[in-house]
């Protein structure tokens, strides 16, 4: 976020635009969160909105820990909302957008303002994503974090490291939790807002749905 700010002012310094100032809305991402050991999506989405402090987002709003597979409820979205609190009064992050000023990490920012230059020569960001070039690479990104996911490469605690075996999610399923596609013709084409652990879960309410089954059986 701080590397974007510098590239906005630099821009809008080339087109002699004034005010450099820009508003970012920040939110946790469903990338990381998960179903199983659902209690680890509160530091996910705590470690992220800090992030985002420190990035210097204008707003952020966080997401419940169990916004993937329950519906909107008032415990998830007061937990949310404490979560922000305790970061801005408790922990000391009123002014955290401060807290990083002068540390600008130039080889990175070096590296996205080369990106950006690449996109407009090729014609802009909005060509390149009305080629698909975007969509292209995000899901070329995607496709090498998920086999470093299952490789056990990048773990997620309680999903593909320490498992709670004992967990059982089926029956507390409000939401579907996975994606789903639609066949339908789009002027763009859609990015695929998949989680890390999906395959993994698929798998473990699959047994779960099996074992259920043998249950009732022998009842």
């Amino acid at each position: 976020l701080r590397a974007f700010r510098i590239l906005v002012k630099a821009l809008f310094k080339e087109y002699n635009h004034t005010d450099s100032q820009v508003e970012i809305f920040v939110q946790p991402s469903l990338r990381n969160k998960t179903i199983f050991d659902y209690n680890v999506n509160m530091l996910r989405t705590t470690s992220e909105c800090m992030s985002a402090i420190l990035g210097g987002a204008t707003t952020i709003s966080n997401i419940s820990y169990d916004a993937v597979y329950h519906k909107s409820n008032e415990f998830g979205e007061r937990i949310a909302r404490n979560q922000l609190l305790i970061l801005k009064e408790e922990a000391g992050f009123k002014d955290g957008q401060f807290f990083a000023e002068g540390s600008y990490y130039i080889e990175s920012i070096s590296n996205q303002l080369a990106l950006f230059q690449q996109l407009e020569k090729k014609g802009g960001f909005l060509k390149l994503l009305k080629d698909g070039v975007i969509q292209q690479k995000i899901t070329e990104k995607a496709r090498k974090e998920q086999a470093s996911f299952d490789a056990q490469e990048l773990r997620l605690l309680g999903t593909n490291l320490h498992a709670n075996s004992s967990n059982k999610m089926l029956a507390d399923m409000e939401l579907y939790p996975f994606v789903k596609k639609r066949n339908i013709k789009t002027l763009l084409i859609p990015i695929t807002r998949n989680r890390l652990s999906e395959t993994y879960e698929k798998k473990r309410l699959e047994k779960e749905k099996i074992a259920s089954k043998t249950t009732n059986k022998d009842f």
